[in-house]
């Protein structure tokens, strides 16, 4: 079971609320869970007013193509806290390597994909499948997450490759069963978008096969030291320097051996030092 939690790296927040830090993908969670509320008061008409269709951009209903991973609420319990849960986790652990800007990008450009995707399936095929809730997108954030940690360890001690790839197999096998072409194209090309956006976010650069450009993380920029501070600096080690070599005659020859100048001058740096 330690490998499927990977050692995790402390992320800034966007902001605090009290002792909970505010990442980007705990502000999704967070999003998600308030369009509970609605849900809760409206029932099925929440769904109904948010799910996403290809054929509602007929009617003008621009909208859905933003409400669409809030629309699902509670209408399947179980699965709905499970989604949110992993998302929660396995998005804090590749925000934890990228940062918040990337993964917020990340989480865009799957929402982005996943809307694009279906839209063209439905002009393929005539039909297509609708978008409702947060879980495809939590599917493919889970599939990125084995891609950049194929070797770790889910349950029984399978490798998340594996895993990965039965749940990914499985689902694809049930669209082929039921002949829905459109929604198997459909996942197919949010794969391959996903795939580039979490390259070019930092994430998969071992798979060099995908194309797109991994993104280098910035070199900090270096701090100007004020030109007082630096002659400050200079001077003290310069006075060290001096200091020693007056110190080390004595211990060598005596303090006698020191001629007025000297002395005079050892008590300068002296006194400099304790002034600071």
């Amino acid at each position: 079971m330690s490998g499927l939690f990977p050692h995790r790296e402390h992320t800034d927040p966007w902001f605090r609320i009290g002792r909970l830090e505010v990442t980007t993908t705990m502000f999704v969670v967070l999003a998600v869970t308030a369009a509970i509320i609605p849900w809760v008061i409206t029932g099925a008409g929440w769904t109904a007013l948010t799910y996403y269709n290809p054929a509602s951009l007929a009617r003008a209903e621009v909208w859905r193509l933003f409400s669409w991973p809030f629309a699902e609420g509670l209408s399947n319990t179980l699965w709905s806290v499970i989604n949110l849960f992993m998302l929660w986790y396995f998005g804090t652990s590749l925000e934890s390597q990228i940062g918040r800007k990337p993964m917020a990008g990340l989480l865009i450009a799957i929402w982005a994909s996943l809307t694009a995707s279906y839209s063209v399936a439905a002009l393929l095929f005539g039909t297509g499948a609708s978008l409702v809730g947060i879980g495809m997108v939590q599917f493919l954030l889970l599939l990125v997450w084995i891609g950049e940690y194929p070797h770790a360890r889910f349950l029984f001690n399978i490798p998340a490759w594996v895993f990965g790839a039965v749940i990914l197999g499985v689902q694809l096998l049930v669209m082929l069963a039921y002949s829905q072409w459109a929604s198997l194209v459909a996942v197919l090309l949010s794969l391959g978008f996903v795939a580039i956006a979490a390259r070019r976010a930092g994430l998969l650069r071992e798979q060099s096969w995908i194309p797109g450009q991994p993104r280098t993380p910035r070199r900090p920029k270096k701090q100007r030291v004020p030109r007082a501070q630096a002659k400050a600096a200079e001077r003290r080690v310069s006075d060290q320097e001096r200091m020693d070599a007056l110190l080390d005659q004595i211990n060598e020859k005596g303090l006698h051996s020191l001629t007025p100048a000297q002395r005079k001058e050892l008590k300068a740096l002296s006194d400099r030092r304790r002034q600071g």
